[in-house]
């Protein structure tokens, strides 16, 4: 008797279970590490800000000359952003610029539009509290405090804060090494022409797009033909110097599908088909020192497959703790009443009523869903939809 097919929670719980962290760190400049991982704790070399500064355009005054609301002060002084401030002399205002240091004996800025300017004098039209439009130094970070943490996917807004406290190299990671090829003798490239039977290969373009956009480093040894022997062998060679490899097509159980008997053969396979929809043949294992994962060779299935396994496998690879993809509740504008027993993915997208409208044609090989969408309904096994009802969606903006 067949053992019963993993859930997709049990089926992403087992595989991130199973992860060898890639080894490997090199040193970049911090300019040239978006989109990488990592590798150490990063703390803060300075204060940010280093020395109290003004959040506005105005006059630095001490709150106590400015009781009145009607205060007339020389101006003593003017202090761009980048220039040391002399101390303020009392009775006097200073004028500054944002970002520029507040000088000493200083305790409030008083911004521009509620001063009125005369000469050498000021007359400040407002009563300030001490501290007012002042940011303090430190306050926003301290020498030493940790500002990143290893396991960090840096973007654009991690490189600004790196750089803020003046670190121009970080880190990270090597590139995770992914082998892909795909099984089909139907497979035909663009610009070749198309034989009757045969079909282009989509899913070629697709995985390595996705396998680019987590920045791994592709071998892409194309397609191979619909045989044991000659599947086995590409296995083989990818298994070297790669840390995963990934197939599309041939893990189903038909007498063409290879896929399962070569990875029994040189390796061993640790799991096979979930309980999703679209996806269920999934095959996960090792060969030599790579990772295996098989995935379908239906283009959505195959797209699906990657987003919800492989793409946070290969994040947990690279030491990432929060590979979950974020979702939200979301009020379906459609009825789905014809629910599967296995988990489904729909191919659904927001519509400018705050709804989810839902494709048309759900099927594994409408590719143009996955344009079409931008994210997937998560439905539970036997779940239906009524319009109106909230559904769990995950945008593809989360998972790519």
């Amino acid at each position: 008797m067949s053992k019963p097919m993993l859930s997709a929670k049990e089926a992403l719980d087992f595989l991130l279970s199973a992860v060898r962290p890639i080894e490997g760190v090199e040193t970049l400049a911090t300019i040239a590490s978006n989109r990488r991982i990592l590798a150490a704790d990063q703390s803060s070399l300075l204060n940010v800000p280093p020395v109290d500064n003004t959040q506005m355009d105005g006059y630095a005054v001490r709150a106590s000359d400015c009781n009145s609301g009607e205060s007339r002060l020389r101006i003593s002084q003017r202090i761009p952003a980048g220039h040391v401030a002399q101390a303020l002399e009392p009775g006097t205002a200073a004028r500054i610029f944002t970002g520029a240091m507040i000088p000493q004996g200083a305790d409030a800025v008083v911004m521009q539009e509620q001063c009125q300017a005369d000469g050498d004098f000021v007359l400040i039209k407002h009563q300030p509290r001490a501290g007012e439009w002042v940011r303090r130094q430190g306050e926003d970070i301290q020498t030493g405090a940790t500002i990143l943490k290893a396991g960090t996917r840096l973007r654009a807004q991690e490189l600004g804060l790196a750089a803020s406290v003046g670190l121009a190299q970080l880190p990270v990671l090597r590139l995770p090494r992914v082998a892909v090829f795909f099984t089909g003798d139907e497979l035909t490239m663009p610009g070749e022409p198309l034989k009757p039977g045969a079909i282009y290969n989509s899913n070629r373009f697709t995985l390595t797009g996705l396998l680019q956009d987590l920045g791994c480093l592709v071998t892409d040894y194309g397609i191979v033909p619909d045989k044991l022997d000659a599947t086995r062998d590409t296995l083989r060679r990818a298994s070297h110097d790669h840390d995963l490899i990934i197939t599309s097509g041939g893990v189903s159980v038909g007498e063409e599908d290879h896929i399962r008997p070569a990875v029994e053969a040189e390796g061993s396979l640790n799991m096979w088909q979930i309980a999703m929809k679209p996806g269920k043949p999934l095959a996960f294992g090792e060969v030599g020192k790579a990772f295996f994962m098989g995935l379908p060779g239906n283009p959505v299935s195959s797209f699906v497959t990657f987003l919800l396994f492989v793409r946070p496998f290969i994040l947990r690879m690279q030491g990432v703790e929060k590979v979950e993809p974020a979702a939200y509740h979301v009020r379906a504008d459609f009825d789905w009443l014809k629910p599967d027993r296995r988990n489904e993915f729909l191919r659904g997208r927001l519509n400018v009523d705050g709804g989810l409208d839902l494709f048309a044609n759900q099927s594994s090989g409408v590719l143009t869903s996955t344009v079409w969408g931008d994210g997937l309904i998560d439905l539970a096994p036997g779940q239906s939809i009524r319009k109106g009802e909230l559904v769990r969606y995950i945008p593809f903006s989360s998972l790519m």
